[in-house]
């Protein structure tokens, strides 16, 4: 049942708007080789299916970006892409490549629709990769975004001097290496949500962002809520959705 007949079925009360949406919902996929391409993520979801570059070729990319293409998608989000993807991609696509974040973007950014700002906080100019990830990841989906980089606990004056935008906030994204501890202290000082992100930057006994990930999980401020090591893209992702968040 495509689109138009499942319209026309509501104009002519042969089915209710619920059961039309429920069709809408569970509407098939295209299905070739290596991909599945999900045309209704927007319906049932509120974003567009996100390619993740990482583990495909170049080939793989530019093919599913040209299905979705085909089909409507009017922008499109590729995350982890290497420059060499990305030049090989920009030769058939016209796609905006972010080579800090390892990310691409086909079509323009929207307008900001969020309810607030996201601010993004770093502990350090390391973590910068990771926050750009989330940054464009939630201007990408239609977000104000504030960054505040470098604010980390060695220099605590640094964050404390920037309490005014942390207090505008309404999500604030955390993001920290060595001990992770930035998500706590800022959980202590806003009323808004906070998601943590622990990145692998750190010396021998910071495990690759493990040790930022435990010290996060463990946080003692309430509001703090944690994803996976390096995820900024789950973090952009999560700030967005809590961003555009009304009564239902």
């Amino acid at each position: 049942m495509d689109v138009k007949n499942i319209l026309q079925q509501v104009k002519n009360g042969e089915i209710s708007i619920d059961h039309a949406l429920h069709e809408l919902k569970t509407q098939p996929f295209k299905d070739f080789d290596y991909a599945k391409v999900d045309f209704h993520r927007k319906i049932r979801n509120g974003a567009g299916e996100v390619i993740y570059g990482a583990g495909k070729t170049s080939d793989q990319i530019i093919g599913i970006m040209k299905t979705m293409i085909e089909n409507d998608q009017k922008s499109i989000l590729v995350t982890r892409l290497n420059k060499e993807s990305a030049l090989k991609i920009k030769e058939e696509i016209d796609l905006e490549y972010y080579e800090d974040a390892k990310i691409g973007i086909y079509g323009n950014l929207p307008n900001s629709s969020g309810l607030g700002k996201i601010v993004i906080a770093t502990g350090g100019t390391s973590d910068i990769p990771v926050a750009e990830e989330a940054a464009l990841t939630a201007e990408f989906l239609g977000n104000e975004v504030v960054r505040l980089y470098d604010v980390g606990v060695a220099g605590l004056h640094r964050l404390l001097a920037h309490l005014d935008i942390l207090a505008d906030a309404s999500v604030v994204i955390a993001i920290a290496g060595m001990e992770g501890a930035l998500a706590s202290v800022i959980g202590g000082l806003v009323d808004a949500p906070v998601i943590a992100v622990p990145t692998s930057i750190g010396y021998g006994a910071a495990f690759n962002g493990v040790a930022a990930l435990l010290s996060m999980l463990n946080s003692c401020a309430s509001g703090v809520s944690v994803v996976n090591i390096d995820n900024g893209f789950g973090a952009g992702y999560m700030a967005n959705m809590i961003n555009h968040m009304e009564a239902k």
